[in-house]
């Protein structure tokens, strides 16, 4: 299957009170455990739109896009993937579709890298070097 018959994905990256919200999947995506939010873009949508959407529905917390951050092809997955900055604007982070998600959480600057070994996108990263205290 080509890239071109499969959608982009589309991430979100929200900031609150210092931490950066990942979840983790209930099937994981070969290495990928904990990840942002994230999902497809659907048809008429861009990237910013499905990171909100996708981020209320795997999570419940309404956001709103900031910015998109980047796009890159994933070195894991092979996914077009979108990646939008992103702040919360109401509602609490909890797993609301638990047949994608098994668990949210907020983590500090200082564990990303217990989350993500292999590292964040470069953006990604520079974004929350900028953001997050540390």
């Amino acid at each position: 299957m080509s890239e071109n018959e499969k959608p982009g994905i589309s991430a979100a990256i929200i900031v609150d009170d210092g931490k950066v919200l990942m979840v983790r999947r209930a099937v994981k995506e070969g290495e990928l455990m904990w990840q942002f939010p994230a999902g497809a873009i659907e048809a008429g949508e861009t990237a910013e739109e499905a990171a909100v959407r996708e981020t209320l529905e795997e999570t419940g917390l309404t956001v709103t896009a900031v910015k998109l951050l980047g796009e890159r092809v994933h070195p894991k997955t092979g996914r077009l993937m979108s990646y939008t900055a992103a702040d919360a604007i109401e509602g609490e982070a909890h797993v609301a579709d638990d047949e994608e998600l098994d668990a949210v959480a907020w983590i500090a600057h200082s564990e990303i890298a217990e989350y993500v070994p292999y590292g964040l996108f470069e953006p990604v990263q520079e974004y929350l070097d900028g953001v997050l205290p540390h």
